[in-house]
């Protein structure tokens, strides 16, 4: 057998570089790009063989490791899991920025590739810079965080465990029932010892997303239980988007009568205007999605992780109301006591078209009514008109008219996905892009990048407040550096309303989160308002960015913003308080249970009401 001696940092590149998948005749080389800060622990190993050459990866200069691995997942999540984007970084504070966004790829069950430097596996200079010494175990180093929030961990402590160590990293990365974030942690002497590789490790390999069937016996159970429903509802979940079986999903709800509804991973599959969709479901739904709900008998939650979310803390539903679980990943799949139908989401879904035999639900025009009071009611939130200032609702309806069919939506956390899901009528398949599974503050302004990564021919507007602005922002910069037009969407409240909101509604006086100066008479934090320029701030990284106060001025700046050779940034000063509200729906947050204070001691008494009302499991 031939050999190439290369360094274990040469080899990871080489090996990277040779790795595809298929899915229904279709292949796609997995690895075109890496992102990397570079410091010591990874400049002179894995950057040493990114800029010696002999491999087809462009290297992408991230300025903030958490930053640069959200818009990492960013970019396989638009990718639909079939390509990636590994991320390197250096020894201990390098590595230990990118644990968070392990945490949110894992929590999403997105494919992210962490390189992360470690220290010297031969211990003789330790401890180095940035090491943490652990009294207990020398063998212990701060990349054994990564374990708890990655489906695969290995450290390399010598050349020739990258053999079996990146072939079962790709074997998680390229698995769509156990992906997740994959941690390969790299002592920093080991990526540049050298060793005689078998040449066959770098042969072109082809990672196969075959298609698991449906089985007889499944199908059985899965249509005994339907044709016995008179008011099915099927959840559309996001391991539909990434199966792309929404025309298969289309076509067995319009054959049976069966309407769908959408999580935050699933919106955006099939139109808004599709006759049985009644849109977003949950703590973040509708109205239309909520009402009918409760009266279904049965359930079917197709490619969904069946959150709190979606399920509104499990009190949405009848307690005798049967959930059949379609998904590929087991541990999904038997959720909320499901019977649990363990198949590709496509595959699954055309067996059970091809076995409704005629069956028909009984939900009449009630379906139809729901979805024509909500579009009512959508049309009054875009509408939402005050002389004091811009809502959010008006300046989101705004955008969203202004936007085109092929534009992309990104979101993530605060008030905004709450009125995205409700509110948000979505252009073309794959144009929502919701990262709802951990809510990650700053997901937003960096995983837009790494969806006009993906998909560089369409435009990207990117929906975040001020909050998420402050705490993740650098790959603003990068856009610049990479010549990206994306359109930053900044909805400035003064703070953190979403959470002040939630605070408020559980009997709580507004308490820290809002952007105030500190009061000197009071020593608190009720001074005046923070004024911040964030256009200023984007300008300062090389944006064009405009200040909004009035819906004229926000139609103004985006007709000019779309011939923008640049990024661009709106910061769009909204009236605090003028999100969405809930509708027919539910969430539990732990409330105190006991209180001196009177409305906190009501928010726990209704707490315990619905308590009462809601399945176990």
């Amino acid at each position: 057998m031939s050999k190439i001696r290369l360094t274990m940092a040469q080899a990871l590149v080489k090996f990277l570089d040779q790795q595809y998948v298929e899915l229904d005749g279709a292949e796609t080389k997995f690895v075109n790009n890496i992102f990397g800060v570079f410091g010591h622990g990874c400049v002179v190993g894995v950057g040493q063989a990114l800029s010696q050459g002999g491999h087809g990866i462009r290297f992408l200069q991230g300025k903030n490791e958490q930053n640069m691995a959200l818009a990492a997942m960013a970019f396989a999540k638009q990718k639909n899991r079939r390509e990636i984007i590994p991320c390197v970084s250096s020894i201990g504070p390098g590595a230990m920025n990118m644990v968070t966004a392990a945490g949110c790829a894992t929590a999403n069950r997105i494919p992210l590739l962490l390189l992360p430097g470690d220290t010297f596996a031969c211990r003789q200079p330790d401890p180095v810079l940035q090491q943490a010494e652990f009294f207990d175990s020398f063998g212990r180093t701060v990349t054994d965080a990564f374990r708890g929030v990655c489906h695969y961990f290995d450290r390399i402590e010598r050349p020739e465990q990258l053999i079996t160590a990146a072939i079962h990293a790709m074997r998680v990365l390229t698995d769509p029932a156990d992906t997740g974030a994959v941690c390969l942690a790299m002592p920093q002497d080991v990526e540049g010892e050298a060793y005689d590789y078998p040449a066959e490790f770098f042969r072109k390999r082809v990672w196969h997303m075959d298609r698991r069937p449906m089985t007889e016996n499944q199908l059985q159970r899965a249509m005994d239980i339907l044709k016995k429903a008179e008011k099915p509802l099927v959840i559309l979940g996001g391991g539909v988007r990434y199966s792309e079986a929404g025309d298969a999903l289309s076509a067995f709800c319009e054959k049976a009568g069966i309407p769908f509804a959408e999580t935050q991973a699933g919106k955006g599959t099939l139109s808004w205007q599709h006759p049985l969709n009644v849109g977003g479901i949950g703590v973040t739904g509708g109205k239309a999605a909520n009402i009918l709900a409760p009266q279904a008998d049965v359930i079917i939650a197709v490619g969904s992780r069946l959150t709190d979310f979606t399920t509104s803390s499990k009190w949405l539903f009848r307690k005798d109301a049967r959930f059949i679980g379609l998904n590929i990943c087991p541990f999904d799949a038997m959720k909320m006591d499901a019977e649990a139908i363990i198949c590709d989401a496509k595959a699954g879904l055309e067996s059970m078209t091809a076995a409704l035999d005629g069956y028909q639900s009984r939900w009449g025009a009630e379906v139809q009514q729901a979805i024509n009071e909500w579009n009512g009611i959508v049309d009054q939130f875009y509408a939402d008109d005050r002389p004091q200032g811009l809502s959010q609702t008006r300046a989101l309806g705004i955008i969203n008219r202004f936007m085109e069919k092929t534009d992309i939506a990104v979101g993530s956390a605060g008030s905004l996905p709450g009125d995205m899901q409700r509110l948000f009528r979505a252009g073309n398949r794959d144009t929502y892009h919701m990262e709802y599974g951990f809510s990650n503050m700053g997901y937003e302004t960096n995983g837009a990048l790494g969806v006009k990564l993906a998909a560089p021919d369409k435009e990207v507007y990117t929906f975040f407040g001020d909050g998420t602005y402050m705490m993740a922002h650098s790959e603003l910069l990068t856009c610049v550096q990479e010549h990206l037009r994306v359109h930053f969407c900044l909805f400035d409240n003064s703070g953190w309303g979403c959470i002040e909101n939630l605070q408020n509604n559980q009997g709580n006086d507004t308490f820290g989160t809002v952007f105030r100066y500190r009061n000197e008479k009071t020593g608190e934090l009720t001074g005046d308002i923070l004024p911040i320029d964030f256009a200023k701030n984007a300008e300062a990284y090389g944006l064009k960015a405009y200040t909004i106060r009035t819906a004229k001025e926000l139609e103004a700046a985006l007709a000019e913003g779309r011939s923008q050779p640049l990024p661009v940034l709106y910061d769009i000063k909204v009236l605090p308080g003028t999100m969405t509200p809930g509708f027919e729906n539910w969430w539990r947050v732990g409330v105190a249970e006991v209180s001196t204070q009177p409305r906190v001691q009501a928010a726990y008494e209704d707490l315990m009401n619905h308590v009462k009302d809601t399945r176990e499991f």
